[in-house]
């Protein structure tokens, strides 16, 4: 599967990006397949392996904020893998983004 996840500190003041940081640096340790962007960071793995590491960074977040909103978007598709990488080449054949 591979999940889109978003994790939003509250009442920690206005600079969350220390906290975001710790979450990307779990996932990157997790040795999952995974790519962050501007709004999300995309995980791919079996659906135990990737709740787990999306909990994880729930739990150390939720250590500071006293709140912690959480979005996730995912595709399940259990007899397909490496479709992170897929998907990602397939869009790159519509050509180079547009920078802002």
């Amino acid at each position: 599967m591979i999940a889109a996840f978003s994790i939003s500190p509250s009442g920690v003041g206005e600079s969350v990006g220390d906290l975001v940081g710790d979450c990307v640096r779990i996932v990157r340790a997790s040795g999952l397949k995974n790519e962050t962007n501007a709004m999300f960071t995309n995980i791919e793995g079996d659906w135990d392996e990737v709740m787990t590491v999306i909990k994880q960074c729930v739990d150390h977040v939720a250590t500071v904020a006293p709140r912690v909103g959480l979005v996730i978007k995912a595709d399940h598709r259990p007899a397909v893998s490496d479709a992170l990488a897929h998907k990602n080449a397939r869009i790159a054949a519509f050509g180079p983004s547009r920078d802002v």
